[in-house]
Parts: C-alpha cells; structure tokens; sequence
C-alpha cells in the first residue's frame, strides 16, 4: 500500500479496486446506509419548509396576513432559513463531540437535538418565538449531521469507494427531499387547509431520526477515531470487524500501519498541544491552510451559485417562471427532487470513483451555469414577470417560460452532480486525521453561514427594486456570475483526490499553492514513484546483503542463542 494511491476506477471491478472481497460485505454497508441516512435531516427540512410555510393552515396559526409584503419575506426569510442559522454553532458543536465522544455517540447525540427542535416547533401553537426556538434547536441537530456522517464513511471506507461511501449522504438528502416534496404534494391534495396539511409531513423528521438512532446500536466506532485516542487494540479489532478480515490479515494489517505510521508524523508535527497546538498546525502549515482555504472557498461558491435556494423555494421559483396554481408548482417540485436524486446517484455510482472528483464537479458547474444563464436572459426579456402579481405571460412567450422550466430542472441536476455532492466528499478527506473533525466543522460552519445568508436573503433579493430587492432578474444574474467563477476556481485550484488513501493527501499539496490544482496530482505521482523506486531499491539491497552473507557467518535457520 506504498503511496496509497489509485487512479480513478471502474468501481464495479473488484480486481482493479484491489481490495478484498470480504471487505465489501454487509457491516461495510449498514454503517455507510447508517451514517448517510443523517443526510435526510437536512433533505427533510428543505424540502417541507416552504410548502409547510405557504400552506394556509400555518399561515393562519401565525396570522401571516397582518403583515405588509416587506415583513411577509422577513418573517417567511426567518423561519425557513432557522435551521441554517442553529446550523452553524452545530456544525462546530460537531468537532468537539466527534473527538471526545467519537464518531458514534456523536451521531446519537445530534439525533435526540434534532428531535427535540421539531417537537418545540411543532408545538409552538403559532408563537413566533417557539418556532423560532424550535427550527434553531434543531439546526444544532441538524448541522453536527454533514460533519459526522461524511467524516465516519470517509475514515471506514476503502480508498477505492471512498467517493461513492460518502456520496451516501448526498443521495440519502436527496431520497428525503423527494419523499418530503410528494408529502407536501400528497397532504395539499388530500388535507388542504387543515392543520395536518403540515403537521403530516413535518412528521417525517421523527421516522428519520429514529431510523438512524435504531441503526446506530448495530455499528463500530471508527479506527481511526480510535487509534487517535490511543486505543490501538480496539482500532485494529474495529477495522477487522468492519473489513471482515482476520485481525492478522495482511490487508488489515498495512492498513492499520499506514494509519499508525501517519498519526505518529502528525503527532510529531503538530507544533504544540492542546487548542494552540491546533491552531497552529491549521494556519500554520501551508498544506493545511491551503487545504482549508479549498473547503472555504468551495462553501462560498457553492452557496451563492444559487442551486441551493432553487432546492429551498423551489416552489416558488416554478410559479416565478410560469407555472401557475398551487398544486402544480408542488407537483412541479416533487418532479424536481426526482431529478436531483437521479443526479446524485449517477455521481455517486458512476463519476465521483470513476472519472474522479474534480471531472464531476466541473460537469455540473458547466450544466448549473447553462441554466442560470438562460434563466436570467428569459427574466431579462420579461423583467415584469415575477414582480407584478397581475402580470400575465404572453402565448408568444409560453415556449421560452417552458425552456426556463426546463432549465431549473437542469440547474438541479447540475447541482446534485457538481457541488452538492462533492461539498461533503472533499471536505471529508482533505484532512489530517489529527484536525479533520476542526477543519470539517470549520468548513461546514461557513457552509451553514452562507447558506442561512442565502435563504435568509432569497425572498428579499427576489422583491422589485422599489421594496429594497434587486427583482429576479438581478437575482439569476449574481447566481449565473458567481457559477462560471466557480467554475474557473475549481479549474485552477482544486486537485484530483479519487483513489488517494486519506494518508496519502499530503501528497497532493507539496507544491506552491498556485500550482497545486494544475500540477498537485502529477507531482504527487511522481513522489510515489519515487517510494515505490526507493523501497524496491531497500528490499534488493536487503536480499543482495542476506545472500552474499560468508556460510559459516550466517545463522543456521530456526538456531537460537542463549
């Protein structure tokens, strides 16, 4: 396992993965089905907000009507994007649990929040602070679950599969966003305007979390969580368990060592103890920083391409470009969620192992780039629509507001195959063992900070100028402007990780930081050449030594002395 490197693969050849079969057996996958299920908190809750929002039962218990059109987008601003808000003290939460409870108890823990945040809001009977209270209480929740779930399938998962294990959780998002948008679909049909129009699908919260807390008693800590608290014993018990492999095997074995080996460099390194001695080794060592500066950045693009707030008011974007009446914007919706999951399983069985990361990636950035583009030129050529709520598309223009339809749809798809998927695969392995769970719940903190800045500005941006918005033709506009610079971004920044064990990251930052995403891969291929060159050289000259040992010096096999 010199290097611990592959090139991206054919995921479904065992012998080009090389690793065991019994590696590939049925632990392996209930603990990547479990930790990605934690995926649906965050499926769940933006997929039923809106529509849980806009039915008229909510609106009634908080007398939604009183407000002039400036508080409506405020208030409805505050209670969708809750969640987002209590997400980011969550997602720093998350690094602390991860590492003294570890990676298990940590998803226990965030699953009873997140819970108890929806029982509040459920029961808040239309007291503004309550909901509130509730929505925060479960981003707490909601948040510790992108840093838990992708850490733990990353730190399981053989370095083959490591993508397609951790795409777990964005395909499981993406399962609870379809399931909660044919809910809201299903309850409008069959209990419009009564209270259960919401509570029904908002339901959905309590089947998901106990799912994961039931599957959870079935699972092993992870062993690199465990060799990090010096448990060395129990870390190699762990990944026995979990690889099915004899403790003994030799699969195990160099996998346990490239563990050990690599967490004795990084102890060696860290510069200082404690919460200094982390600080230190974050900002620093150029690598780590770099490696930070890539999870930063991937955030703040990824959030403010505008996709997620597609996913979020959904709803309301379909009526934005001319779907008209209510049942058909949630039908419109449902349809939506169907193709982001098409999308995220394509990118999890097919492109993020297969053709690798950065490939994936820049595919959806192209698509997602695409469809904003023509959407903001459609909203160009309409500048009224969406502004006047009398305002009625022309028949000439049907076939261009069908196309914009069509493009939302794409703009999703895009998504779920670039950005979304690879947000949580890359901020999962970037890191040294020793720091991964602070700097994902860093990364994921600024995630959870722009992505409430978003949603929290969403319903306000998408306001005509005179209100204080920028109309939504400003609004596509800054999404279509901030894609294609994310795109260029990825291009000249980001390295290709698919195959490299996560001990063997390091590898890929060794250059100057502006040569890192052109040049770090082939750079880092040719240092493990160089090993394998220099360890086939140690073991020739070991045999040359052994073999040309005098008779009478060389110890008879198997003698002893006393």
């Amino acid at each position: 396992m010199a290097g611990g490197v592959k090139k991206p693969v054919n995921i479904f050849k065992l012998k080009q993965l090389g690793i065991p079969r019994q590696s590939l057996n049925w632990r392996l996958w209930l603990a990547v089905l479990n930790f990605g299920l934690l995926g649906t908190a965050r499926g769940i809750d933006e997929g039923l907000i809106t529509a849980a929002f806009n039915s008229p039962s909510f609106q009634k218990l908080i007398h939604f009507d009183q407000y002039s059109a400036v508080e409506r987008a405020n208030i409805k601003g505050n209670v969708t994007a809750m969640v987002l808000l209590g997400s980011i003290p969550g997602s720093l939460i998350a690094a602390y649990v991860c590492d003294r409870l570890g990676r298990l108890w940590a998803m226990r823990e965030l699953c009873i929040v997140w819970i108890l945040g929806i029982v509040i809001f459920m029961t808040s009977n239309g007291n503004m602070g309550a909901i509130y209270a509730g929505r925060f209480i479960a981003g707490i929740g909601v948040g510790q679950s992108v840093v838990v779930g992708p850490i733990y399938v990353a730190e399981i998962a053989p370095a083959p599969i490591r993508g397609l294990c951790t795409c777990f959780y964005a395909g499981f998002a993406y399962s609870a966003l379809v399931v909660a948008y044919f809910a809201n679909y299903g309850a409008a049909l069959h209990q419009h305007g009564k209270p259960v129009q919401w509570y029904i699908p908002t339901s959905l919260h309590f089947i998901f979390a106990t799912l994961v807390l039931a599957l959870s008693l079935f699972q092993t800590e992870s062993p690199r969580y465990l060799m990090k608290r010096g448990k060395r014993d129990r870390a190699i018990m762990a990944m026995s368990r979990i690889r099915n492999l004899p403790a003994t095997d030799l699969y195990v074995v160099e996998e346990i060592a490239d563990i050990e080996q690599r967490w004795h460099e990084e102890q060696e390194t860290t510069r200082g103890q404690g919460l200094f001695g982390l600080i230190k080794e974050i900002f620093l060592i150029p690598s780590n920083l770099f490696r930070l500066y890539l999870g930063v950045g991937g955030q703040l693009l990824a959030q403010w391409s505008g996709a997620g707030s597609i996913t979020i008011y959904a709803v309301d974007f379909f009526a934005l470009v001319g779907i008209t009446g209510r049942n058909e914007s949630l039908l419109a919706t449902a349809v939506f969620g169907v193709v982001k999951f098409v999308a995220a399983m394509s990118c999890m069985l097919f492109l993020v192992d297969f053709i690798g990361r950065k490939r994936s990636l820049l595919i959806g950035i192209a698509l997602q780039a695409i469809s904003m583009l023509y959407v903001a030129s459609y909203l160009t050529s309409e500048p009224r629509l969406g502004v006047y709520d009398d305002y009625e598309l022309p028949p000439a223009k049907v076939g261009a507001s069908e196309g914009a339809i069509a493009m939302i749809y794409l703009s999703g798809f895009g998504w779920a195959l670039g950005w979304n998927s690879m947000q949580y695969v890359l901020t999962a392995e970037l890191f040294p063992l020793r720091i991964r769970a602070v700097c994902t719940s860093i990364v994921m903190c600024i995630h959870f900070a722009n992505q409430y800045g978003n949603a929290r500005a969403v319903p306000n941006m998408l306001l005509p100028r005179s209100d204080g918005g920028i109309a939504p033709t400003g609004t596509f506009w800054t999404f279509a402007a901030i894609t294609v610079g994310g795109g260029l971004w990825v291009l000249f920044s980001l390295p290709e990780t698919a195959g490299r064990s996560l001990e063997s990251m390091d590898r890929l930052f060794q250059l100057p930081w502006y040569k890192i995403g052109l040049f770090g891969n082939q750079d880092a291929d040719n240092r493990d050449n160089e090993e394998t060159v220099n360890e086939k050289n140690v073991h020739s000259a070991t045999h040359i030594e052994i073999s040309h040992q005098e008779p009478d010096k060389a110890e008879p096999h198997g003698s002893h002395q006393v």
